[in-house]
């Protein structure tokens, strides 16, 4: 029998993170339907409280006005209750009751208390008075209010005490209340729900720039933008430059790359002739050897153009790297390739001084500067690097200006000069690529590249501004 064949199964995508408006939304709402739900039952709470005290007073003004005020006493101080009490109290059943005790077992009750039995009223003292309940009887739960008081005979002879209670049912308060609680409940729907309504339009409001942060991203994936070219609040300032500069960044790193190319087919250009004149005119060892010599020069600048290509550029979280102690090496290793000048470079670089970026760019940026000065310097250069800050900017601009005094560049000619695969003197050994790489390296830090007339020696000045960030 064949066994079944098993069948893959895919194991289920991770479930998408809720937006922000739908967070802000589930939890806008919850938050306000705990709030509301809580004023509702503290609103209810004082409600019963209130509802209580106006009963009280209306059981003690209908004890007073209605019952004390119409009962009276004989000359012979037997109690006379009220002849005609008021239809609340005649009609059976209506949820209002009065009663009234008396000396000797005297009671006296309503027409609707006709069938009821207040056997928990007990006598008080004139004066003394008595909110209670619910109470359980027959009739239901009931409040109930009980005066104690004292009705003097007609001729003044004879004081007679007495204690009028005055109770209503629990049906007809609770009644009150969930009138009042249902009214309440739908106000506070009503309003929970405008609240809602406007707190999802405040929303919308809030989260219009995260949509055209969104809108200008798709604009430049599409090509159709080059930036994010919007205003946007403080809050996504920071962001939207971070996103630009990686924009930028990237793009540059291209451009840096076809550059290096570029560049690197120019610099193999002669190296690829003389073996081709050499390979063609000779075939002795000395040829042999020329061709090795020529192809080591390659090698050389195949690997000196690949570091040039992985030039960094800007980084938002760059290490702080001193200047100083590297601008000394590098000095050093000049002055000993160029022993037979002479040279004296002095250092102006100022206290805490730094570059934030990648080492290998800050020597090739120092080092082909310090190169061209030494190349072409009669003896003296002179290394300026001073801070450059701004306020509002955590990490400050930078100033480094190389000044040599010799001949110095024609103001017409610098536009050449910077140009790749030029060089100042033909007759001077190099490739004309070096300040080509030092354009590269201050374009990809958002810097600029001057280049005048040293003020003190004469010669040509080299500065390069690098701005805060």
């Amino acid at each position: 029998m064949p066994s079944p064949v098993p069948t893959a199964t895919s194991e289920p995508s991770p479930r998408r993170p809720l937006s922000l408006a739908a967070r802000s939304a589930i939890t806008t709402g919850l938050v306000l339907a705990a709030f509301l739900g809580l004023v509702g039952v503290a609103m209810s709470v004082a409600r019963k409280g209130t509802a209580l005290n106006n009963l009280q007073e209306r059981l003690q003004d209908s004890a007073v006005a209605d019952i004390i005020t119409h009962t009276d006493v004989d000359r012979y101080g037997r109690l006379l209750p009220p002849d005609s009490p008021p239809q609340k109290f005649s009609q059976p059943g209506s949820g209002l009751y009065a009663v009234i005790l008396g000396p000797d077992g005297y009671r006296w009750k309503s027409n609707s208390a006709l069938d009821s039995n207040f056997s928990f009223l007990q006598p008080l003292q004139p004066g003394d008075h008595l909110f209670a309940g619910p109470v359980d009887t027959r009739m239901g739960r009931v409040y109930y209010y009980a005066r104690g008081v004292s009705f003097d005979s007609l001729d003044g002879t004879r004081s007679t005490p007495a204690t009028v209670m005055v109770a209503q049912t629990e049906q007809q308060l609770e009644g009150e209340n969930a009138v009042y609680q249902r009214t309440l409940a739908l106000w506070l729907s009503i309003l929970g729900v405008m609240l809602i309504v406007l707190q999802l339009l405040l929303l919308r409001w809030s989260l219009t720039p995260l949509r055209k942060v969104s809108s200008d991203m798709s604009r430049v994936e599409r090509g159709d933008s080059d930036h994010l070219d919007s205003q946007y609040p403080l809050e996504l300032t920071g962001l939207t430059e971070r996103i630009n500069a990686f924009i930028n960044s990237e793009r540059e790193q291209r451009t840096r790359y076809r550059h290096t190319l570029a560049d690197l087919a120019h610099s193999l250009k002669t190296p690829l002739a003389v073996i081709r004149s050499q390979m063609e005119s000779a075939s002795d060892d000395s040829a042999r050897r020329g061709v090795l010599d020529q192809v080591r020069r390659m090698d050389e600048l195949v690997a000196y153009q690949l570091a040039r290509a992985a030039t960094s550029g800007r980084q938002t979280f760059a290490a702080a790297i001193p200047i100083a102690s590297h601008a000394e090496d590098l000095v050093q290793s000049l002055e000993k390739v160029y022993a037979a000048k002479n040279v004296l470079c002095e250092f102006d670089i100022e206290d805490g001084a730094s570059f934030h970026g990648e080492l290998n760019d800050l020597l090739e940026l120092m080092g082909n500067l310090l190169e061209n000065a030494f190349k072409w310097t009669r003896h003296h250069v002179l290394l300026v690097v001073q801070k450059q800050p701004q306020h509002g900017r955590p990490r400050p601009g930078l100033l480094l200006s190389v000044e040599d005094d010799g001949p110095g560049i024609a103001e017409e000619k610098i536009e050449k000069v910077l140009q790749r695969g030029v060089r100042g003197d033909e007759r001077v050994q190099g490739h004309g690529i070096g300040l080509s790489i030092v354009q590269d390296i201050v374009r990809a830090y958002r810097g600029e590249l001057v280049v005048d007339r040293s003020p003190d020696f004469g010669g040509a000045r080299f500065s390069v501004k690098l701005p805060p960030e």
